[in-house]
């Protein structure tokens, strides 16, 4: 008989209040943009079909507040921005800067991101933004850190040939766990740490206040 496990979670579930003003954005655009993402859900997701265009996709795996996903957006409209979230809040707050910027080329996923990419197409992805995911700190819970290998073997699967990996952190210690993990994948290469059109997020700045050193690394999937 096969025993069947649940996944090992990359985050902590988070609820928390949300404003009037998220409130009533996530009334108004969750039926639009939103998507809930369930455990062992393995129907393929039409990305094409899900924004109504075929523009190049990037996919941002935990965005927090969601100020430098819809900032990114702003700025780059070619591209449609797919964000997935487990905060409540943070999903209230994404919501209601696409709904004062009008941004109709981002959708906004709850749940797993590694339930969101085994539904996936390989190579359907432009890019991948990782933003100071949770550093899970104690040497014990070290296997629940997003970037190892087994995940990345999934993440850059999902990437096109010359689609960047884009992560950054502000814990040392999974900075250097990050970059030995990624630079072992035969597929991909270092380009380079610059933060590129990253913004500053609230985590960064949080970071930089307690004195850690912000780490930018951005990888390319080869192209041959």
């Amino acid at each position: 008989m096969t025993t069947h496990h649940p996944p090992i979670r990359t985050f902590h579930p988070r609820r928390g209040h949300l404003s009037p003003r998220r409130v009533d954005a996530h009334a108004a655009l969750w039926p639009v943009v939103g998507l809930t993402i369930e455990d062992g859900d393995r129907t393929p997701l039409d990305l094409d079909e899900l924004f109504g265009r075929t523009n190049p996709k990037v996919l941002e795996i935990g965005f927090g507040m969601g100020d430098a996903l819809a900032a990114m957006a702003a700025a780059d409209p070619d591209r449609d921005y797919l964000g997935i979230e487990v905060h409540t809040p943070g999903i209230g707050s994404l919501l209601a800067h696409l709904q004062d910027q009008n941004l109709s080329h981002v959708r906004v996923a709850l749940g797993d991101a590694m339930q969101l990419i085994h539904r996936l197409g390989l190579g359907r992805l432009d890019a991948i933004h990782v933003f100071f995911p949770d550093p899970w700190p104690k040497s014990r819970h070290h296997k629940r850190r997003l970037i190892q290998p087994a995940n990345v073997v999934l993440l850059r699967d999902r990437l096109r040939p010359g689609g960047i990996l884009h992560c950054a952190t502000d814990w040392p210690h999974y900075a250097e766990g990050m970059a030995e993990v990624l630079a072992a994948d035969p597929e991909l290469e270092l380009v380079d740490h610059d933060r590129g059109a990253r913004p500053e997020t609230k985590y960064e700045r949080r970071g930089t206040r307690a004195g850690r050193p912000i780490t930018d690394l951005r990888f390319r999937r080869r192209t041959s």
